[in-house]
């Protein structure tokens, strides 16, 4: 229940909907029918997390879709230009001349050649950072056969992991031959690219981005109805989240001070045994007495007291002047049961020795003054503070 109750603060955080939650006091539930809702709840939230991760994932994979359109679109349109203009200079320059009779049969036997080898395209997205990586790995892989392409994919995509906006850019990568194709597409899994289709004509390309488009704008009503949904459910939840964590907070404590008790012989009560000072017996039965009274128990709880062999943990009074002081002495060691305790002299000898070290009067009439301060008004600040543990 504890991480199910740390879960729904975090998916608030999350969300962002900490500072508007107002929580409200209402009577106890059991908390067998607590444990019920809580896990009602997380199952909820989890279905919801995870209808939202698919869409993201879809979502994001249109947005990565119509870039790669729009930008591998201009560089395909740049290549086509290209291959016609170099296709009208080998008509002139080549085609014309007189030797193109004698070398006609090694010409046409080369054309047909690449012409089988064919020139083609992958079309993909990849992170920003690893563009510069990726662009080498492909050189080396194919031996300096391809031509790459890059350019800013333009906006930045949401990861549904890390929920943060990254940047990528698109590539297009020209190359000849199924090996060269099998190593490039191995190259991009390792790299994380994201590989789409990218069809030639130009039309085609204007009608699927037509229809990516519709669907965008679908999915983007989508999310935002089931983030309103989320929200909803998360602002329903952060109202009892407080008073849940209460609870079972209590419990936990309760729990964890039964398992600090052992069973007797009977098996019908349970056995406690620790250290007190002397003079706090009394104390110790009056508290045991009120306990009793508060818990309308039928059974009342009996204070033995016990020879023990062991020697006693050590328990030294203080108050609000000397408790500072002891606690400077315990951090360097606590002494063993009734040996002398150095913090009487402490009180002393670490005011002198701190102004011995500190000799400004200025500093000093400042700290003066704060610690007045603090002292006149130690019954209000320690109130505030137990109101705020409380809380």
């Amino acid at each position: 229940m504890s991480r199910k109750l740390r879960f729904f603060k975090d998916q608030i955080i999350k969300a962002g909907l900490l500072s508007s939650i107002h929580p409200v006091v209402e009577p106890d539930v059991e908390l067998e029918e607590l444990e019920m809702q809580l896990a009602e709840h997380e199952h909820e939230l989890i279905e919801m997390n995870s209808n939202s991760e698919k869409l993201r994932q879809t979502y994001n994979e249109l947005l990565e879709f119509k870039m790669v359109l729009l930008k591998a679109g201009s560089f395909l349109v740049s290549n086509n230009n290209q291959a016609v203009a170099e296709e009208r200079e080998l008509s002139e320059n080549v085609y014309s001349s007189d030797r193109y009779v004698e070398a006609s049969s090694l010409l046409e036997q080369q054309m047909r050649t690449a012409d089988q080898s064919g020139l083609r395209f992958i079309s993909g997205i990849i992170f920003q950072s690893k563009a510069l990586r990726f662009e080498r790995m492909l050189f080396r892989a194919t031996r300096g056969n391809m031509l790459f392409n890059q350019a800013p994919a333009g906006e930045e995509i949401m990861d549904p992991l890390s929920a943060e906006m990254v940047k990528k850019t698109v590539f297009v990568v020209f190359f000849s031959g199924e090996q060269a194709r099998t190593k490039i597409l191995k190259i991009c899994e390792a790299f994380g690219a994201n590989c789409y289709p990218v069809p030639d004509d130009f039309s085609k390309q204007r009608q699927i981005t037509r229809e990516i488009l519709s669907r965008l704008s679908e999915l983007e009503t989508t999310l935002d109805a089931g983030i309103r949904h989320q929200n909803k459910a998360l602002t329903s939840i952060g109202y009892h989240l407080t008073q849940w964590m209460s609870m079972v907070r209590r419990e936990k404590a309760v729990y964890d001070t039964l398992n600090m008790l052992n069973f007797d012989v009977t098996k019908k009560c349970l056995v406690g045994e620790g250290w007190c000072p002397v003079f706090a017996k009394a104390k110790v039965q009056e508290a045991l007495q009120r306990a009793t009274f508060d818990s309308n128990s039928q059974v009342g709880s009996i204070f033995h007291v016990m020879d023990a062999v062991e020697s006693p943990p050590t328990y030294f009074r203080t108050n609000h002047f000397t408790n500072a002081y002891q606690e400077i002495v315990d951090a360097y060691g606590i002494a063993r049961y009734q040996e002398a305790n150095p913090a009487v002299y402490t009180v002393v000898t670490f005011p002198f020795l701190f102004a011995v070290m500190f000799g400004d009067w200025g500093h000093g009439i400042c700290l003066l003054l704060g610690a007045l301060v603090l002292i006149a008004r130690e019954s209000r600040l320690s109130t505030q503070a137990c109101a705020r543990t409380y809380h």
